[in-house]
């Protein structure tokens, strides 16, 4: 069976009845009933991320998250900071989330409400996998229940937890990928050019948000100058898509440019890392097994399904029956992973990580869309049809593990565990303490094969199939959450709120970090010290800023006096707290 062929979404709005007038009676209160539905769906979701964060009150990815906080303490009209992270990086999320950095008073409240906007924005997955299942092809129903399973998927809410880029990326990219579809297929030229449009813009974002979105916009400027080249679209359409690309790289490069002036430190350097990646013959391995383990890390935290939609977008590309439309997106969308993994794998550094071999985070923003286009396939293919797709996506699979165990070898146990980094493999593989490759490819399939053996056996298939996919991602999601994110926070905590507290730093404190002192203090304080502003210098080989209020260094050895610490210091300064267990005292001007 053609998957892009549409005959059940077309179907389902249509009636027996003669008239265009009868139809309208018949079809128009059910669409509004499914409107409200997926609206109703879709609060569901964020009041279900809401409940996954209600403990979360301070950062504690170190030093990501405070980076995006302190970029959008600035956006917000507060005092420039330090930027933990040492450069600038791209604004566009921090700018989304600065409203609650304004209206806060203190940290933890505002903290709070960016867990809130990450809900709000994470969850629009739901409304947009809806509309990617109704145009592959699948009835309301059957739709309704793969979105919610799509906006249920560990990758997609485990990083939405969190101030981070990630919370945002996955659905720009679904939207971008609709739009692209919207764009190509056909329709009025108006629509047409309001998707080309839409397409543009998302790309632009995706720049704006994150340096992966450098591969989005690759992609879009070769899709745009392709099709303008060979009319697949009207002229007007691509030229309008071209200029919205355009437009909006420039509003990225002002945001970018704008943030630059309000910090001391350099821009971002990713490409030149990347490019040092892929030209470096002796990191070619490592960048390529690094490649591998990402996209197999992809297929198995969508438990095979993201494999079925590799599979099929690549027979797509090369299958004259199916609609050019659909050609386009599915390569498009294996272009992108591969492109996303690839320049991840380069440009990551080498760390002495076991989970740099598999990484979760920089390719999940594609999960959501290889798993509507997975799930649409498993609904719809039959027979040998369905057989072949499912043989290529374990072997695909296979091929990846193998590749990362026999390069990698005993580096994968080796290596600096840290489990943040693979939370769906430790999951599938039932150990919290180790990454087994082989353990959690074997159960990912199992769990692919339970849900197509449940396709055979019940009926309505595709609704039961798309239930059993949402209350598995919803318990796998819990999970996660219980096993990864709280006791990483919790462990977290003593560098945030702990700190201040203990410091006995006031709100309206600015505090100088001694540059050898703890890194993860330094960049948490950043964002805590919420009303005043951090440096991070030398007390001892530089002045001191006049508006400081507080000096947090590395105390002095044990036996001698607590002054020895800062030779030289200001007469004015003084001595206020000395913590030897975690390394720090706090002066204070008298």
């Amino acid at each position: 069976m053609q998957l892009t062929s549409v005959p059940a979404a077309e179907q389902e709005d249509r009636t027996t009845e003669r008239g265009p007038h009868r139809t309208e009676r018949r079809t128009g209160p059910r669409r509004w009933l499914w409107i409200w539905a997926v609206f109703a769906g879709y609060f569901a979701e964020v009041l279900f991320r809401l409940y996954l964060v209600r403990d979360f009150s301070y950062p504690s990815v170190h030093p990501d998250e405070e980076s995006y906080l302190v970029l959008a303490r600035v956006l917000a009209g507060h005092p420039t900071t330090e930027m933990p992270v040492g450069v600038v990086i791209p604004g566009g999320y921090p700018l989304l989330i600065s409203p609650a950095l304004r209206i806060a008073d203190d940290p933890s409240t505002a903290y709070h409400l960016v867990m809130g906007i990450n809900a709000l924005l994470n969850a629009l997955v739901f409304p947009l996998a809806w509309v990617g299942l109704r145009r592959l092809g699948l009835g309301r129903p059957q739709a309704y229940a793969f979105a919610a399973a799509t906006a249920l998927l560990p990758p997609l809410v485990f990083y939405s937890e969190f101030a981070l880029t990630d919370t945002v990326m996955p659905v720009l990219v679904l939207a971008w990928l609709l739009c692209l579809h919207g764009w190509l297929a056909d329709g009025t030229t108006r629509r047409r050019a309001w998707h080309a449009v839409g397409a543009g813009l998302t790309a632009a974002y995706t720049m704006a948000t994150h340096d992966r979105g450098g591969v989005v916009v690759a992609v879009t400027g070769v899709v745009f100058a392709g099709v303008l080249l060979l009319r697949w679209a009207p002229w007007r359409t691509t030229v309008a898509g071209l200029g919205s690309l355009g437009a909006g790289l420039l509003g990225a490069e002002l945001l970018d440019a704008w943030l630059r002036a309000r910090f001391t430190v350099p821009a971002s350097d990713v490409g030149g890392f990347l490019w040092q990646g892929l030209t470096d013959p002796q990191a070619a391995g490592r960048t390529l097994t690094r490649t591998a383990g990402q996209i197999w890390y992809v297929i198995i935290s969508t438990w095979g399904v993201a494999g079925v939609a590799i599979v099929i977008c690549l027979f797509a590309v090369f299958d004259k029956r199916v609609t050019r439309p659909y050609r386009i997106v599915g390569g498009v969308l294996v272009a992108l992973l591969v492109g996303i993994a690839l320049a991840a794998a380069a440009a990551l550094p080498d760390d002495k990580r076991i989970d740099d071999w598999v990484y979760a985070r920089y390719a999940a923003c594609l999960v959501p869309a290889a798993f509507v286009v997975g799930s649409a396939a498993l609904a719809r293919l039959r027979g040998r049809a369905l057989t072949r797709t499912l043989a290529g996506a374990a072997g695909l699979t296979l091929a990846l593990g193998g590749a990362v165990v026999l390069s990698a070898g005993r580096l994968l146990r080796t290596q600096a565990f840290v489990s943040w980094g693979m939370p769906d493999a430790l999951f599938l593989g039932a150990d919290w303490g180790s990454l087994r490759i082989v353990r959690t490819t074997v159960v990912a399939f199992a769990v692919l094969g339970l849900v197509v053996l449940l396709r055979a056996i019940t009926s309505r298939r595709a609704v039961w199939l798309g239930v059993a996919l949402a209350l598995f991602a919803g318990f796998a999601t819990v999970t996660i959450t219980d096993q990864i994110s709280y006791p990483h926070s919790n462990w977290r905590k003593s560098l945030a709120t702990g700190f201040t507290e203990r410091a006995g730093l006031h709100p309206g404190d600015s505090v100088v970090f001694s540059w050898d002192g703890d890194w993860g203090i330094r960049s948490t304080q950043a964002f805590e010290v919420y009303r005043g502003r951090v440096w991070y210098l030398d007390p001892r080989n530089r002045p001191i800023p006049g508006a400081a209020t507080a000096v947090v260094m590395p105390p002095a050895p044990q036996g001698a006096e607590p002054e020895t610490a800062w030779p030289g210091h200001p007469a004015d300064w003084f001595v206020e707290r000395v913590d030897r267990q975690q390394g720090w005292m706090v002066w204070r001007r008298r």
